[in-house]
C-alpha cells in the first residue's frame, strides 16, 4: 500500500525558507513521477514542482522557478522541497502527490496541470507566509 507522509510545514516571514519532505513507502518500482501541488486560501490546487523518479527530471510551475528545487533521496525514500524567497502567495496547504500513469512517462509536466491524474496523496502541510 503507498503511503505519502509530508512533513516540514510553518509559519515563516516573507523571503524566508523551509524545506517539505514527503516520506514514501509502497512503491515496488520507480516507474512513477512524484510532486507536489499546493492550494492556497480561496483558490484551486495547482501544481507546484515535480520529479521523475526513473531519471530524476524535475519540473517547476513558473512563479516558483528558480526559488523552489526538488530533489529526491531513493535510498531514503523521501522528497523534499526546498522553497527560498518565499512570498505571501506562496502560502497554502502542501501535498505530495504521485502517479504512475502511462501518460506521465513521456509527458511528465503533465503532472503540474492534472490534479485528477494522480494515484496517490498525502494529506498535507500547511505553509504561512506572512509578516
Amino acid at each position: 500500500q503507498v503511503q505519502l507522509v509530508e512533513s516540514g510545514g510553518g509559519a515563516v516571514q516573507p523571503g524566508g525558507s523551509l524545506i517539505l519532505s514527503c516520506a514514501v513507502s509502497g512503491f515496488t518500482s520507480e516507474n512513477y513521477v512524484i510532486g507536489w501541488f499546493r492550494q492556497g486560501p480561496g483558490k484551486e490546487r495547482e501544481g507546484v514542482s515535480c520529479v521523475t523518479v526513473e531519471d530524476g527530471s524535475t519540473y517547476f510551475e513558473d512563479s516558483v522557478l528558480g526559488r523552489f528545487t526538488i530533489s529526491r533521496d531513493n535510498d531514503k525514500n523521501t522528497v523534499f522541497l526546498q522553497m527560498n524567497s518565499l512570498k505571501p502567495e506562496d502560502t497554502g496547504v502542501y501535498y505530495c502527490a504521485a502517479t504512475r500513469g502511462p501518460e506521465y512517462r513521456d509527458f511528465p509536466q503533465l503532472f503540474l496541470t492534472t490534479p485528477d491524474g494522480m494515484d496517490y496523496w498525502g494529506k498535507g502541510t500547511l505553509v504561512t507566509i506572512s509578516s
